[in-house]
């Protein structure tokens, strides 16, 4: 298995387990967090990751983040997702999402998570998710 994949699931045990800690151990001083590219500002570096880690945690119950692909080149491991948990005022919100790691050495200097918003939006608002969102977060875990 990647190196990098390995660190990668154990980042996101430690989001599952709600060990912000955890977490943070895998994310270089100066990360640049992109937690939603394109709609909103970066996290730059690790207290800002941290800020926001500690922000979105506690609206969060069971949390089943997982997983479908991945592709590696050099510096860089790109996966395929789904974002996938339970809030603490009960709604679920299922996601499929595609992110980029950046890597130094065993550290995520850059993340890039492209994922649609309004997707989830709509679902903490108490929507359902669609069937063609609910196919794709279907597919098995790697």
């Amino acid at each position: 298995m990647s190196r990098k994949l390995e660190v990668l699931r154990a980042l996101i045990a430690a989001w599952k387990a709600g060990d912000i800690e955890g977490v943070l151990g895998h994310l270089h001083e100066d990360v640049v967090w992109h937690y939603a590219a394109a709609v909103a500002p970066p996290a730059r570096g690790k207290a800002k990751a941290r800020k926001f880690l500690e922000t979105f945690r506690p609206q969060l119950g069971e949390v089943r983040w997982r997983l479908v692909d991945f592709a590696e080149t050099g510096e860089r491991l790109f996966v395929e997702g789904v974002e996938d948990y339970t809030q603490t005022d009960g709604a679920v919100v299922v996601a499929p999402y595609a992110g980029v790691f950046e890597f130094d050495g065993d550290l995520v200097i850059g993340w890039r998570d492209y994922v649609d918003v309004g997707v989830m939006e709509a679902q903490k608002a108490g929507g359902p998710a669609s069937a063609w969102v609910l196919a794709l977060a279907d597919r098995p875990a790697i």
